[in-house]
């Protein structure tokens, strides 16, 4: 099982960064995949951006370009930076990673509790 930790948010102005955290523990064989999801208030949660263990990611158009993903593999941490901040990035925010317990098990999905990112003046 794997346990995910958020922590990094808080309240910000408009324009303003912030850089959120995402410790993974437990016991895995593998993490190959991490990501940040966010829920605003009456929406549906939605993708953020994920990386790969290779590195590679993903992010969603609303963020490209504002938000940089990143994981220390060494440390199963993700993080997310977070720039030129908008309102609308109002919301919480979940850690995801998708992992296996061997070799040859399926993969499994782990959330975090989230940390709530408010934007506003």
């Amino acid at each position: 099982q794997v346990q995910l930790v958020e922590s990094g948010g808080g309240l910000v102005q408009p324009g303003g960064s912030l850089r959120l955290s995402c410790a993974a523990s437990g016991s895995f064989f593998s993490i190959y995949a991490m990501g940040w999801y966010r829920q605003a208030p009456g929406k549906q949660r939605e993708l953020v951006a994920t990386i790969t263990i290779s590195g590679r990611t993903n992010y969603a158009d609303s963020v490209n370009g504002r938000f940089t993903i990143s994981r220390d593999n060494a440390k199963n941490t993700v993080y997310l930076q977070m720039n030129s901040l908008k309102p609308e990035d109002t919301a919480v925010y979940y850690c995801n990673a998708d992992y296996i317990l061997s070799p040859i098990s399926p993969t499994s999905f782990a959330w975090g509790l989230g940390t709530q990112v408010t934007v506003s003046s």
